[in-house]
């Protein structure tokens, strides 16, 4: 659909479920069932391989890896994490960076932010929930049969 005609079925969809009525809708855009679903079945192959509240799915896939901007000494910064979080991914864009920390076991968002707040200035701080489209990807590979042979020839 061009954007807007795709604007006035959303807005459709959106009215109806306001109204209580229950829609059923088949799609593989999975921005599409954040938006607008509340409750979802996963089917891969015929096969439901994921059902529940859209929230639920979300949360119940989360990886406790959180994003942290800030500005400050990188060392310090990294030398802080030691006991809360492992440093994963970071780019630093001018004068900010912006890194990926995976909380230890048993750590909590807040113990690894009052960890380093002494060393750095903090800009933003946010956890890094999974998408439906990254949990779609990750189930279907999930159920996927290794060594199967490709119905593709070469």
């Amino acid at each position: 659909f061009d954007p807007i005609n795709a604007n006035l079925i959303k807005n459709e969809i959106l009215y109806l479920k306001q109204q209580g009525s229950t829609i059923v809708f088949s799609t593989h855009n999975m921005g599409s069932v954040e938006e607008l679903c509340d409750n979802i079945a996963l089917i891969n192959r015929s096969k439901k391989i994921l059902d529940g509240p859209v929230k639920e799915i979300r949360k119940a896939n989360r990886s406790n890896i959180y994003e942290i901007e800030f500005t400050g000494n990188m060392m310090g910064f990294t030398n802080s994490l030691w006991t809360f979080g492992k440093l994963g991914e970071y780019v630093m864009e001018g004068e900010i960076c912006k890194a990926q920390i995976q909380l230890t076991q048993g750590s909590t968002s807040n113990q690894l932010l009052s960890s380093v707040l002494s060393s750095v200035e903090i800009h933003s701080f946010k956890e890094i929930v999974p998408s439906m489209n990254d949990i779609f990807i990750k189930k279907v590979s999930d159920e996927s049969i290794v060594g199967t042979k490709s119905s593709f020839t070469e």
